[in-house]
């Protein structure tokens, strides 16, 4: 996807429906995403969590239904052939100990692609399981006092448990990447001009390429056997930050090691699809990029993807 004048081709692989937490179902999303002009549409459910970490949540898919959901998206995806090509996809929670996208029984899933995400942290103070993307209302209540208000140790939590999942693998699309700003402005927990918070972005960007790196030097294709980052407008969408996740300082060093991006919504309604795109495409620009990539489904067990042309 190039940001020259020529349209963009559209896609979203970060989409939500009745599922999980979306406000419409994969009919719906699918119709609206034709009559935008997209080219192709994946669903991510949030994955069922409740068995693994203990919680029950309101906004995961329930294991009851995960048959049903594969089903569902399998028969889009015959039903929009050759108008809308439809893929069948996960978001997964990582959290180190209970749940990721390595997980054996969601490698063993019927996916076309797995977005890795991080929501949830381990409490300091007791060990505690708890949701560190709350709305911004209860946000200090919920999340910044299990670090007693110390908005350095909470972004070092995140990024660590963040970095730990890009090491253990399994997902092919690294969902939000710097989640963990989306209530600073409300709040003002920490400046992303800290030295201190500058290298966690540094370090999670040179993870990202050393697993690239590892993956060219055992002969694989770095864009098929390691995950893409997205650049996800949820955040513009919602009014919850000025700019994309990630955020223009760690596009500047993604760029740097030439990480390719995947431009997403992370759509829970129709309106949502396509939403502020041409703005985090002026933020990829200004980055220092000219194109991203686009899913081209599996082959071979790999995630395929294609830059479009400039």
């Amino acid at each position: 996807m190039t940001f020259h004048k020529r349209r963009l081709e559209l896609s979203c692989l970060h989409t939500h429906t009745t599922f999980c937490d979306g406000k419409a179902d994969v009919e719906t999303m699918c119709q609206a995403a034709l009559a935008k002009g997209f080219t192709s549409l994946g669903f991510s459910s949030h994955a069922p969590i409740e068995k693994k970490i203990g919680i029950k949540t309101n906004w995961h898919l329930k294991e009851h239904r995960l048959a049903e959901y594969i089903d569902t998206v399998e028969a889009a995806k015959k039903r929009w052939k050759g108008k809308l090509t439809v893929y069948l996809g996960l978001e997964v929670d990582y959290l180190k100990g209970y749940c990721g996208p390595a997980d054996p029984d969601i490698q063993a899933l019927p996916l076309d692609y797995i977005i890795g995400s991080v929501h949830y942290l381990f409490s300091p103070k007791n060990g505690g399981i708890f949701n560190a993307d709350e709305y911004p209302e209860n946000f200090k209540r919920n999340v910044l006092s299990h670090f007693d208000n110390n908005g350095k140790a909470l972004c070092e939590a995140y990024y660590d448990s963040y970095n730990s999942m890009i090491s253990t693998g399994g997902c092919d699309i690294l969902g939000h990447i710097d989640l963990i700003k989306k209530n600073n402005g409300p709040h003002n927990f920490f400046s992303a001009e800290e030295s201190w918070y500058k290298e966690c972005l540094v370090k999670t960007a040179d993870l990202i390429a050393g697993v690239r790196a590892s993956a060219e030097k055992n002969g694989m294709t770095a864009n098929d056997h390691t995950p893409v980052v997205e650049v996800n407008t949820g955040t513009l969408i919602r009014n919850y930050c000025p700019e994309p996740y990630p955020s223009p300082d760690f596009l500047k060093l993604l760029h740097e090691r030439n990480i390719p991006l995947v431009l997403n919504a992370d759509a829970h309604s129709p309106d949502h699809l396509g939403g502020e795109y041409e703005t985090a495409c002026q933020f990829m620009q200004e980055a220092g990029y000219s194109a991203m990539v686009l899913f081209e489904g599996r082959q071979n067990g790999k995630a395929v993807w294609r830059e479009s042309p400039r």
